[in-house]
């Protein structure tokens, strides 16, 4: 059941962005949500206005993400883009051999980088500057207590810099998975986190940061006993309200529909746009990938649902034979064929980027 309850109402003007968003939700309901966000309109990243954007997590090993060789995808290198659509320059290395994989290149690229990892890096640069794709920055954290009272300012300084003068859109995710006990040791609690949330964004905004859009991402399963609703820092402070979806290792299967279940139902009550990030279909599944992945992209064809990021990586897995953390779809024909098929669907296609033929 979806809580009843709301955050209070912003102290700051939020801008808000009603969208005509396609019908067809899970649960049958054809109400138009409306949606807000902090972002500026035309700088940072905002929603589109049908549809979602469809991103990837493609590690640069190939030992780690088994990324796409050209031999394995016969489509061309590159299609014909319709009259209109913007153009994407061709990417280096695993990510482009994914792209053409696909067939298509990704709204979203998505980067992970550390605490004190300068960016934007060559890699990060390399996305901003070869046409329409958003860079995805996954920013690790560091203990809440010290940045809030004060002792990373200058670091954060130099980031918020760093992202203002690419003068890009740029989704960032900062302490993503804060609900974990994993990471308790450095968020500490809700209330930290919510605390040292502010401070970065109060941080950004004197900076005048203006082209980033703040994703909020624990767990999709942190929903139930962790409470991760608990770490949200209320509707002025957040751009896009996230989960990270892979169905973990405890489930023989699990479709996506049922690890997202209880995030939905809370962000529902939400006037933001949602990103589901790092969903994924394991090895394990077997000839089951390609069903999996047919079912997952009818649950996320919701009309709050703005963005999907594929994680295609096995870096997730404890042993060699951990298949239910590996996520990577190459070398599995059926798989592939229904990631494309999702990719390259329209509605996660809002853009009309190109599609090549394969």
């Amino acid at each position: 059941m979806r809580s009843r309850t709301r955050a209070d109402k912003p102290a700051a003007v939020v801008a808000a962005l009603t969208l005509a968003l396609a019908t067809g939700c899970s649960d049958g309901t054809n109400a138009t949500p409306k949606i807000t966000t902090t972002a500026r309109a035309g700088v940072a990243p905002v929603p589109p206005k049908e549809g979602a954007y469809f991103g990837a997590w493609v590690p640069r090993s190939a030992a780690s993400s088994r990324s796409p060789s050209r031999e394995a995808s016969d489509a061309p290198e590159s299609g014909e883009a319709p009259p209109g659509a913007p153009s994407a320059r061709p990417l280096p290395g695993p990510l482009g051999d994914f792209e053409r994989h696909l067939g298509r290149p990704l709204d979203i690229v998505h980067h992970y980088r550390g605490w004190k990892s300068d960016f934007p890096t060559k890699e990060d640069t390399q996305v901003l500057g070869a046409g329409p794709r958003y860079l995805l920055l996954t920013w690790g954290g560091a203990d809440t207590r010290e940045i809030v009272a004060g002792r990373h300012d200058a670091l954060i300084r130099k980031r918020a810099r760093a992202i203002r003068n690419t003068r890009k859109p740029i989704f960032l995710r900062w302490q993503q998975d804060m609900d974990t006990q994993g990471a308790r040791a450095r968020t500490h609690g809700a209330k930290d986190f919510v605390e040292a949330w502010k401070h970065l964004r109060t941080i950004f905004a004197q900076e005048r940061v203006d082209n980033v859009a703040w994703v909020w991402c624990p767990t999709a399963t942190g929903f139930g006993s962790r409470n991760a609703q608990s770490f949200y820092p209320g509707d002025d402070q957040v751009d896009w309200i996230c989960a990270d979806a892979q169905p973990g290792g405890d489930h023989d299967y699990r479709d996506l529909s049922e690890t997202l279940k209880l995030f939905l139902d809370w962000a529902g009550d939400r006037p933001k746009p949602i990103m589901v990030a790092e969903f994924g279909v394991p090895v394990s599944y077997g000839v089951r990938r390609a069903e999996w992945l047919r079912r997952a992209a009818e649950t996320l064809q919701n009309p709050q649902v703005k963005a999907v990021v594929y994680f295609n990586s096995d870096e997730r897995a404890q042993t060699p034979d951990d298949h239910r953390r590996r996520y990577a779809v190459t070398g599995d024909k059926q798989a592939v064929s229904a990631l494309r098929e999702l990719a390259t669907t329209p509605y996660f296609n809002p853009r009309n980027l190109p599609v090549t033929s394969g």
